[in-house]
């Protein structure tokens, strides 16, 4: 089982929700950046659980301990090693599940796949606890992009059938980034709030849960950074994007929405402004042509599954006695995981997009 990948920065991700630590260790990163660890943490504690009446009701204070790579808060140059103790497990919550898969989860093909000795107490290595030493190591990477130029922003697209705004594809300013970065509840049109706050309280009281969508941005890319065919940007993100659990499809600019478009429509016509510079009139590409950057905003939404992890009763089976069953879920379970992913979105894209830049 391999939970590592990059190829200028790497990372590796270990650990299993109910194990006595979670963890990352970051290769390839420059030496003698001084890292800003209150803005870490302030990222950390956006994907944290329990700080949201949105989320599961479990603890974690998701303190990163670095045991290597990092001297008086400054980077060494050799492999950056962080842990996040587990201190709020309830492992028998999930006795019965050896025997009867949940619906919607790994269970089954992973105990096919690792012949019954993968740990299911939380959902072991597949579970979203292992997304908060993601976001350690985005946090550590965006400070990086910073030095570049390069920023990176998400929002919550939509929950249910309630829906944001959309970023402005040519034009994403400091100002939303901050507005955003600092927003308990990440939205363009803070209004829709309410709508979707009910849209997950609904879900729960129903013992159910719900999905939803996120959108997010790379803000300062230069044309130029990338390769075609089989390693473009598109490929490098969408695959770091399903390395997190409950992704289930990803669109760059307008997406799916082109297969409705005439070229005349979709294409995005060059110009130059009274710089020099070139740029786009429309960015229905996504900043991203031929698998290669062309210096607009990188754009993309992300499709967010509902938790399956939900308290109704459902059908399942049981690989003692080979028989159909059902199954009640007991435990601590977000009714809705978008607003926590905003952060691991945020985080897999900048370790992914300074991977391109080194």
């Amino acid at each position: 089982m391999s939970s590592t990948i990059g190829e200028n920065i790497k990372i590796s991700v270990f650990g299993e929700s109910h194990g006595k630590a979670i963890g990352v260790v970051i290769d390839g990163l420059p030496s003698g950046l001084t890292i800003d660890m209150d803005k870490v943490l302030r990222e950390m504690k956006r994907r944290a659980p329990g700080n949201d009446k949105t989320a599961t009701p479990r603890k974690e204070a998701d303190f990163p301990e670095i045991l290597s790579g990092v001297v008086d808060n400054t980077l060494t140059g050799a492999p950056l090693c962080a842990i996040i103790h587990n201190t709020n497990t309830k492992s028998k919550d999930y006795s019965n599940i050896k025997r009867c898969p949940r619906p919607g989860h790994s269970d089954y093909p992973a105990y096919v796949k690792y012949n019954g000795f993968n740990d299911i107490a939380g959902g072991g290595h597949f579970s979203g606890r292992i997304t908060a030493p993601i976001v350690f190591a985005g946090a550590v990477c965006k400070q990086i992009l910073l030095e570049k130029g390069v920023k990176v922003t998400a929002h919550i697209q939509s929950i249910g059938s309630v829906k944001d705004k959309s970023f402005d594809p040519c034009n994403i300013s400091d100002e939303t980034i901050d507005n955003l970065l600092n927003s308990s509840f990440p939205l363009l049109d803070s209004s829709k709030e309410e709508e979707m706050r009910k849209e997950v309280a609904d879900s729960a009281f129903n013992k159910d849960s719900v999905g939803g969508t996120i959108e997010c941005a790379v803000v300062g890319m230069k044309a130029g950074i990338g390769y075609p065919m089989f390693d473009g940007v598109e490929g490098r993100i969408a695959k770091a994007v399903f390395g997190i659990p409950a992704m289930k499809g990803i669109e760059f600019g307008k997406g799916f929405e082109l297969a409705k478009m005439h070229g005349s429509e979709s294409n995005d016509n060059f110009r130059y402004d009274e710089n020099g510079n070139i740029y786009t009139t429309t960015n229905n590409c996504g900043g991203i042509l031929g698998g290669i950057t062309n210096g607009m905003p990188i754009t993309f939404k992300v499709a967010v599954k509902p938790t399956p992890s939900i308290a109704q009763v459902q059908d399942t089976i049981n690989l003692e006695t080979r028989q159909n069953d059902t199954l009640e879920i007991k435990g601590r379970h977000d009714p809705c995981i978008v607003l926590r992913a905003v952060p691991v979105i945020e985080a897999i894209t900048a370790v992914t997009i300074l991977d391109l830049l080194s």
